[in-house]
This record gives C-alpha cells, sequence and structure tokens, in this order.
C-alpha cells in the first residue's frame, strides 16, 4: 500500500495596488533609496489603503485568485486555513470569516500564528491533516496587513514590512511527490528582540499604551537578524543532509522574504546559485506570512513536477524551520 502524502495543487496571490516606493519613504523618515537597498533588498511595498480592508480582505483576494485558475468547488474545500500575525479583530477567527466570503461552507477554519514562520508551521499542520486520511482538501492562506501594526515614523522598521496574502491548497497524493520532511523549531529568548508590547493579556490597551505607541511593531534589528542569518542557514543546511540531498538535487530554495542577506546566507550555506533561489523582496518588502506563498505564485509557471524544493523562514518568538517538498504538477 502506497503512502499517502500532501501536495500542493494550486496556487494563487494578491498584492494591493498602492506601492510605497523607497523614494516615497525618503519624504516620510530619515532614509534614502541606497541605504535600505543595500541592507535589506527591497525597493517597494504594497500597502492596502482600501477603508475599512483589513487582512481577510487580502487573504479573500488570493483564495479567489486560486478558485479561479484551478476551478475547485470552494465547497469541496474540508479546512480552511490562515497563517497571520495581523488578525481582522481580536478572539473571532480570521479564517472563519474568510471560509464563508469564499464559499467554503462546509469547511472547518481557524487562525496559526507564528510570526513570519506562520505560513512555514502552517504547511506542517495542513500536510498532517491530509496524510492523517480525514480530509481531503485543505486551503492554506497567509496573509498580512502589516501596515496596520507599523509605526511609519519609525525608519527601523516602517522600511521593511509591506501587504499581501497568498494561498496554496493541499491534497492528497500516491506518487510520493508533496510533503517529504520537516524541521521546526521555537525559543522564547527571542520574545523581547520582536514584539508588540501592549494589546495583550500583559499590557491591555490604554490611552497610555496608545500614547507611547506601544501598539506597533518594535524590532531590535541586530539580535534578530543574527538569530535568522544562523537559524535559517542551519536549519536549511540540516533539511538537506537529512535527505541526502546534494546542492544538485535541489531545484528551489523557498526562502521567508525578510532581508535580502539573510537570504544570500541561507542559499550560500546549502551551495546554492543565485539562479535556484526564489526572490521578490524588491518588490514586495516583508509581507510576514504572506512571503512563502506569493514566491509561490510568482513562480509558478517555472516549476516542474518533481522538482525539489526547499522551504526556510524565520519569525518572532523567536520561530523558524525548514520544510522539503516535491512539487507536484506542471503548469498549465
Amino acid at each position: 500500500m502506497k503512502k499517502t502524502t500532501a501536495a500542493i495543487t494550486a496556487v494563487g496571490g494578491y498584492v494591493p495596488d498602492f506601492v510605497l516606493s523607497n523614494k516615497v519613504l525618503e519624504t516620510m523618515v530619515d532614509t534614502n533609496d541606497e541605504w535600505i537597498t543595500t541592507r535589506t533588498g527591497i525597493k517597494e511595498r504594497r500597502i492596502l489603503k482600501k477603508e475599512g480592508a483589513g487582512t481577510s480582505y487580502l487573504a479573500i483576494k488570493a483564495a479567489e485568485d486560486l478558485l479561479q485558475k484551478s476551478g475547485v468547488d470552494p465547497a469541496e474545500i474540508d479546512f480552511v486555513l490562515v497563517a497571520t500575525a495581523t488578525p481582522d479583530i481580536p478572539v473571532a477567527a480570521t479564517a472563519a470569516f474568510v471560509a464563508s466570503e469564499i464559499g467554503a461552507v462546509n469547511a472547518f477554519s481557524y487562525d496559526l500564528q507564528a510570526a513570519c514562520s506562520s505560513f512555514l508551521y502552517g504547511m506542517s499542520t495542513a500536510a498532517s491533516y491530509i496524510e492523517s486520511g480525514r480530509y481531503k482538501k485543505v486551503l492554506l492562506i497567509g496573509a498580512d496587513k502589516m501596515s496596520s501594526i507599523i509605526d511609519y515614523t519609525d525608519r527601523t522598521t516602517c522600511i521593511i514590512f509591506g501587504d499581501g496574502a497568498g494561498a496554496v491548497l493541499f491534497e492528497p497524493n500516491e506518487e510520493g511527490l508533496g510533503f517529504q520532511d520537516e524541521h521546526l523549531r521555537s525559543d522564547g529568548v527571542g520574545r523581547q528582540f520582536l514584539k508588540i508590547e501592549a494589546g495583550g493579556s500583559i499590557l491591555p490597551a490604554s490611552e497610555e499604551t496608545v500614547k507611547n505607541k506601544q501598539h506597533y511593531v518594535f524590532q531590535d534589528g541586530k539580535s534578530v537578524f543574527k538569530f535568522a542569518v544562523s537559524n535559517m542557514a542551519d536549519v536549511s543546511a540540516l533539511i538537506m543532509e537529512r535527505n541526502n540531498l546534494e546542492k544538485e538535487d535541489v531545484n528551489w530554495l523557498v526562502p521567508h522574504q525578510a532581508n535580502k542577506r539573510i537570504i544570500d546566507a541561507t542559499a550560500n550555506r546549502m551551495g546554492l546559485e543565485k539562479d535556484k533561489v526564489m526572490i521578490n523582496i524588491h518588490k514586495y518588502g516583508n509581507t510576514t506570512s504572506a512571503t512563502l506563498p506569493l514566491l509561490l505564485n510568482d513562480y509558478e509557471k517555472q516549476l516542474k513536477k518533481g522538482d525539489n524544493l526547499i522551504f526556510a523562514a524565520f519569525g518572532g518568538g523567536f520561530t523558524w524551520g525548514a520544510i522539503y517538498l516535491k512539487w507536484a504538477y506542471n503548469t498549465k
């Protein structure tokens, strides 16, 4: 009896129309295009300007793109998982609203939050549901409206983040394609280096927390960079070693788009040439939970059935990891 694996069978994506370029940021904070580009690789990012629209708007658009391209009936979807660090509202799951809006009337749904590793962890969750045999179609969406939690007078964070969403559909596979292996990690020591101080149960919202700008993202850039460079590279190399993969065997590195230097360090550790590294950070910046599926959406036409993909991410908490997946289809 063949083992059932979980394969990605369709992808979709969405980014807002409004482009916030480095040139525009120069008029907002004390920075410049050369400084941003050399340190991050970012040239522009997309910002959701639609009034009253949150992360669910982005997620719905990405899901609709996937459904339109694949022809899948949303009523056949068993489970909708939204990976996000910026849910629409507290308590009520953004995923539940998204599922209803796209017509996934027979699906259960919930949110998953692991900062920039959210989508990576979501891949593990989705694959496990498929491999269990209980569900046949799992829709995983990575979506974040980072502009909602960014202080645009803080040049250490406002240059990095953008808004966007990407979606993938996981289905059973009997050819040995799809999800192969994972190595996921976390370390609570990172909690102090990348966070939003207020709005949680430790420090609830108050007039003072709003006045002190404690509801925006705080990042200790040097500490985060140091941890990210070493850990993303380590797990990517480990997943190759554990699966007896040489650099020639890896067709694509699918790295979280946080910083071009971190991406380069990971690729170098794996021994990969630049043409095997997916990258779109220059166009979108760091879209947090959306970076990995947006890469798949952008590169879908270049992917071939049987390609070996290594996904790698690092996020606040700290959370990080790598996943090895075999691509399951050729784009029509």
